[in-house]
């Protein structure tokens, strides 16, 4: 016990985290959650359901403790009782206030395994649609909470669980740490002679798996309607590798604009090179959220995305928006910027009012207070 909580006489509390793995984006989100707590008088204990043990992770995670349960996939089908009984016995080591879980098992295994308030973080659409899992959630309403990484993922768990109070089930934005985000990024002529781009192209970028859900067949289709309005020798790179690989690379022959689309493969720490862009586009399948819209944002330059899922509570700017598979949209939108001028104050405004770790800090306070999932003790950080 510290000095402090000694003059107190308070014990040590603190918060337990609970995520499926660490793979892909899931790390950062871990890290999104422990930063909430700093400042406060809780401590963050973060447990990775899947994965092996890693330095890496650790320093990554942002808490004051990290554990590693190491289950496989495999191993946590069914009714997941050894996860259950190793949840338990963490819950019990310590003077926890409440459990924050990512997905829908973590969620499921923290209320069997303690008597905790949760909140279930849900980074996807359709988490309840099952009549199974909604059963579930009624069962432990009492001391469940969830949020959605958007408003749209929000309004489909509240679609599928109409009984619930609007405030039990709100929105929490992801966001990144705009200061090393930035402060990971290459200079424009240092991003482009790291990814073979000329100098002196109009670039649009995209970054993704090349599948489906991505839609870049929309995204070169839009880009070669555009082409003839656009600055002579602009490009399309797209980062990312896929299964449609051959099949997009055959329509952009098919479309007469094999030397203007470049394919950049599988790229580490892409988003270093994201100033190598003068656009980004995503023309993704209801994408949840779109946390590469942010670090494009980061990167000072323009975003454009469809206009579903949680892309445009990102994108904020109805120019930057076009319909899900219209090329035609898709096009004007290319055009429309070729020709503007690029305003990066606006979107480092909003990137800072409504996407950073502060104003998530703020937001999660608020909505903590409201649903009093946290005492009066618990304060936010200074500043």
């Amino acid at each position: 016990m510290t000095a402090s909580e000694q003059a107190s006489g308070q014990a040590q509390r603190w918060i337990l985290q609970f995520c499926h793995g660490y793979d892909g984006p899931f790390l950062d989100c871990a890290r999104q959650y422990a930063v909430l707590f700093k400042g406060t008088p809780y401590k963050v204990c973060t447990v990775y359901l899947t994965g092996a043990p890693s330095a890496e992770v650790e320093r990554g995670s942002a808490s004051d403790e990290v554990i590693f349960l190491d289950y496989s996939s495999r191993q946590v089908r069914g009714l997941k009782l050894g996860a259950i009984r190793d949840f338990r016995r963490i819950a019990a080591s310590r003077d926890f206030a409440l459990c924050i879980a990512h997905r829908f098992k973590p969620i499921y295994v923290a209320l069997l395994g303690s008597g905790l308030p949760v909140i279930g973080v849900h980074h996807a659409f359709g988490d309840y649609k099952r009549r199974s899992r909604q059963l579930f959630a009624n069962v432990f309403r009492k001391r469940l909470s969830l949020l959605g990484v958007s408003n749209a993922v929000r309004d489909d768990m509240r679609a599928c669980l109409p009984s619930w109070p609007a405030e039990r089930i709100e929105t929490l934005y992801n966001r990144i740490d705009i200061e090393a985000v930035q402060a990971e990024q290459v200079s424009r002529e240092q991003a482009r002679e790291h990814l073979g781009l000329p100098q002196d192209a109009w670039v649009v970028g995209n970054v993704g798996r090349l599948h489906p859900d991505k839609d870049q067949a929309t995204l070169i289709r839009g880009f070669a309607q555009a082409l003839p309005q656009l600055p002579g020798g602009s490009l399309l790179a797209i980062m990312g590798s896929g299964r449609l690989e051959a099949q997009l690379k055959a329509l952009a022959a098919e479309l007469g604009a094999s030397d203007a689309v470049r394919f950049l493969g599988q790229v580490a720490n892409g988003r270093r090179y994201f100033k190598a862009f003068d656009v980004f586009a995503l023309t993704s399948d209801h994408e949840p959220f779109g946390m590469v819209l942010l670090e494009a944002m980061a990167a000072g330059i323009q975003v454009l995305a469809t206009d579903c899922g949680g892309a445009p509570e990102v994108v904020g700017d109805p120019e930057g928006l076009f319909a899900m598979q219209n090329v035609a949209g898709l096009c004007q939108c290319l055009v429309t910027q070729a020709g503007s001028h690029q305003n990066s104050d606006v979107m480092a405004k909003r990137l800072c009012r409504f996407f950073s770790d502060a104003a998530a800090r703020e937001c999660f306070w608020r909505l903590a207070t409201v649903s009093q999932l946290i005492g009066p003790s618990a304060t936010m950080a200074d500043g």
